[in-house]
């Protein structure tokens, strides 16, 4: 929004203006439904003489004090206070109210449908803490933070550090005066506060301290919370970390809280960590999901070390600290515990996600140019979390994985409390593992793209390989070539199995390696590059192996080296050098013996977007059908009870394309056709009210009774998208104006609406509304929180209709503003990109 920006400059300005003490925060919570009181004391030292200026965002700013003498309220504008004539040592105090907000920025509240309790929560990161109290907003300006909170006596109020006991008031009200904690950026300080349900255990830590662990969430949620299940997971992530990184854990206690209509999966707030409540699980869910709040527990975890203790300088660093904790996260998932295949995971998943972004125009570096904080908003990517995390794990295999946490661990003892770039890890791990990292660097964290590697292979008269070589290209606009360790896996049929029969780890470097040691082999019936996943590279079958693969994807025993087959065969669709319908084919065929959750997962979603927007429009509603009958098929030789069952079922919802797709979806919803041991439960039931709403097979009246039936905050959320997906212009017109013409609407519904409204069963309808989107970009951009603009520019975009129509608006639409600003652009660029590819992947579909 204007007025709200701040520039890497002004910051490196300002840092060498101001260095920051302390922070006393009081906030009073009972002043009603939209604002509540903030009262800062900051503490700072400063160059004398000098002028800066202090962030804040408020509609209601009271009286403002420097040193003691007033300063007058106009002083703020905008986001900004300005400080004139500083000395060596302040005292600002601001007294000022602020506002709550619904989109999941600043101080979030919520009101319970069920039993009309409100829930607070504050998510600061990347520029929120400002919308609570008066702070330098930068993570440089590390202070310590003491927070007085007053609120209903009732509540549980969380912060930071320990929750003291309150001093209960007359009027039923409470304050809590919280200890200082240490010094710590502004963006991971917290506030959670409301009748949060609790329960507690404690570990001891590698120090010998106890620390208190709590687990906390809605009281119409409580029952579905398995917190024992999360503490045995904190465990062993602590154990596993604290082993690891040498350094005991630096806080006074740890608190995991789930609370509703967040916006990302959990914010590493210092000691008092925030979930979405997706991770509650009131109903069935995939293993693919129970494996992700695991992974996201020990990510958060992470953060407490990598971005808590020590923090980056500016945002460019971001992937300091998600990269980290991806990589950290994962391999402690796969060592710590019961989810010991969490790198299948991580490729299926993170993976397929960086190779994506890496290939949109708007990739960038993992070190990122950061201009301002526009900039970061529409940086938490696949870049900076799964790139990151992928480099990573090749360093670690590059200098060796007992020398990168040595490294690791000397970077905390180094720079414990304080900021750091990325030269002060680079030159730990340069000492512990010997290698010099600066060529490395500058070719992995400082240029961006992807690379191709494809075997280049010769074979003799008597089927040995002749010649065998790794040939490395690059995409014109980023053509770096780059070192990578990989190794190199040969698969051959034995019986009803494709084995693994021989393996090499090699270094690559150049346009092409050169590999002796595979000369005289006999060549088998699949060559696997990047063999268990140490490199960050697409690779390409070669054509006897694409064969096998679609023979016998599901004859390999290593789930890792299946999903890196599924990928690379996805890899070669989108890059239109084979076609959707052979890709099709390959799922149909191999995606029912799939063992591992997540990789089923991210292969339906492929599946349905190769057959909603990938084949040739001339073949779209047959491919839609035939996908939809197979994965009824699926789902009916699914083992009963089966995570595949579930997602066999969901997914044909999902394609649902024909009356006769749509009755079966209805005979299971109402249990006239039943899948043995799989339970209609409530969110599956509403999963399948969708499909039936984009069909046309039920009116606004039969999701406002499921509705009735269901009124809670998740139950909303899917009545929004329902009802957004009705396949009617005035069902589409009202969705369009609630979420353009209105900004009252909670972030989560938001989001849900645009999932209905674009759903592909209704893409025809969309075409009404293409010149209403493009004339609605800037309005939006200007007007609503970044999160929410972020929301409907993405979200609303007619992406199914992957047409010339659609490009060329597009197209125009970018020629005509090309003065807008970069984070804008950058949304709709991604959105053409998705357009251009499919038109491409169509193309040579219709060869």
């Amino acid at each position: 929004m204007p007025g709200e920006n701040l520039t890497r400059i002004e910051a490196q300005e300002r840092r060498t203006i101001v260095d920051t003490h302390s922070y006393e925060v009081s906030l009073d919570l009972t002043k009603g439904d939209t604002v509540f009181a903030s009262r800062t004391v900051v503490r700072f030292s400063a160059t004398a003489g000098a002028d800066t200026f202090i962030d804040l965002i408020s509609n209601n700013v009271r009286t403002i004090t420097l040193n003691g003498r007033d300063i007058p309220v106009w002083a703020h504008t905008d986001s900004r206070i300005a400080l004139n004539g500083l000395e060596q040592e302040n005292e600002l105090i601001v007294d000022a109210d602020c506002m709550y907000t619904n989109t999941g920025e600043g101080l979030h509240r919520f009101v319970d449908p069920v039993d009309g309790e409100v829930y607070l929560y504050s998510q600061f990161e990347v520029p929120d803490s400002r919308r609570m109290f008066t702070v330098f907003e930068q993570p440089d300006l590390k202070a310590t933070f003491q927070f007085t909170v007053t609120a209903p006596a009732e509540w549980a109020i969380v912060s930071n550090s320990p929750t003291p006991e309150p001093t209960l008031h007359g009027d039923g009200s409470a304050t809590w005066h919280f200890e200082p904690t240490p010094r710590i950026s502004s963006y991971i300080t917290a506030l959670i506060a409301g009748p949060y349900e609790s329960t507690f255990s404690e570990l001891t830590s590698a120090s010998g301290r106890v620390i208190p662990l709590g687990v906390y969430g809605r009281k119409s949620l409580w029952s579905f919370l398995d917190a024992d299940y999360i503490f045995d997971k904190t465990r062993e992530g602590f154990a596993y970390y604290e082993e690891k990184f040498a350094y005991p854990y630096p806080f006074a206690k740890y608190d995991q809280l789930f609370v509703p209509e967040f916006n990302a999966g959990a914010m590493e707030n210092a000691g008092a960590v925030t979930f979405t409540e997706s991770y509650v699980f009131r109903s069935k869910v995939t293993d693919a999901v129970k494996e992700r709040r695991v992974v996201t527990i020990l990510h958060e975890l992470a953060h407490m070390w990598f971005g808590d203790l020590v923090t980056m300088k500016w945002w460019n660093d971001l992937w300091l600290n998600e990269s980290f904790a991806e990589w950290a996260s994962t391999i402690a998932t796969a060592e710590a515990t019961e989810w010991t295949e969490a790198w299948t995971t991580f490729n299926a998943m993170e993976k397929t996600w960086a190779y994506r972004q890496d290939q949109l125009p708007s990739t960038h570096p993992v070190v990122a140019e950061i201009n301002d904080l526009e900039d970061v908003q529409v940086n938490f990517d696949g870049i900076t979390y799964a790139k990151g995390g992928s480099v990573l794990k090749q360093l670690a295999a590059w200098v060796g994985i007992e020398q990168f946490f040595a490294g690791v661990a000397a970077y905390f003892a180094k720079h414990e409390w304080g900021n750091t770039e990325v030269g002060d890890l680079l030159a730990e791990l340069e000492t512990t593992s010997g290698r010099e990292l600066d060529t490395w660097a500058r070719k992995w964290l400082t240029t961006a793209g992807v690379n191709t590697l494809t075997p280049l292979i010769e074979e003799g008269a008597d089927g040995s390989i002749s010649r065998f070589a790794i040939v490395q290209t690059a995409p014109a606009d980023y053509p770096t070539i780059r070192p990578h360790r990989l190794g190199v896996g040969f698969y051959s049929l034995r019986g009803d199995d494709l084995v693994r029969v021989h393996h090499i780890e090699i270094d690559v470097d150049g346009d092409r390696t050169e590999v002796a040691e595979l000369k005289g082999q006999k060549r088998p019936d699949l060559v696997l590059l990047n063999d268990e996943d140490l490199a960050y590279a697409k690779i390409r079958l070669d054509e006897r192996s694409l064969r096998t693969a679609i023979a016998h994807l599901r004859d390999i025993q290593d789930p890792l080296a299946r999903s890196l087959v599924w990928g690379a065969a996805w890899d070669q669709t989108r890059d239109a050098e084979s076609s959707a319908t052979d890709y099709i084919d390959l799922v149909l065929r191999n995606i029912g013996d799939e063992s591992e959750s997540t990789t089923v997962r991210t292969t339906l979603a492929q599946l349905q977007l190769a057959a909603n927007a990938y084949v040739a429009p001339e073949k779209r509603a047959a491919s839609r059908q035939r996908v939809a009958d197979a994965l009824w098929e699926l789902a009916q030789a699914a083992e009963p009870g089966s995570d595949s069952q579930l997602q066999f079922v969901t997914s044909f919802a999902t394609a649902a394309s024909t009356p006769e797709q749509w009755e079966r979806v209805r005979q299971v919803r109402e249990g006239e056709v039943v899948f043995t041991d799989l339970e209609i439960d409530t969110d599956l039931s509403w999963q399948l009210l969708v499909s039936l709403a984009a069909g046309g097979v039920v009116s606004e009246a039969v999701v406002d009774a499921a509705l009735a039936e269901d009124n809670t905050a998740k139950g909303g959320e899917f009545a929004a998208q329902a009802k957004a997906a009705l396949p009617t212009a005035e069902a589409k017109r009202a969705a369009w104006d609630s979420l353009v013409k209105s900004d009252d609407l909670p972030n989560t519904i938001v989001r849900s609406a645009t999932l209905g409204f674009t759903h592909p069963a209704g893409v025809e309808l969309l075409r009404d509304f293409v010149a209403p989107y493009f004339e609605m970009i800037l309005p939006i951009w200007e007007s609503r929180s970044y999160q929410i603009a972020q929301y409907l520019i993405t979200g609303l975009y007619p992406a199914a209709l992957a047409d010339r129509g659609l490009r060329d608006a597009t197209r125009a639409w970018l020629a005509a503003n090309g003065q807008a600003t970069p984070a804008l652009r950058r949304l709709v660029l991604e959105n053409l990109a998705g357009v251009e590819r499919a038109l491409a992947v169509q193309e040579r579909d219709a060869e």
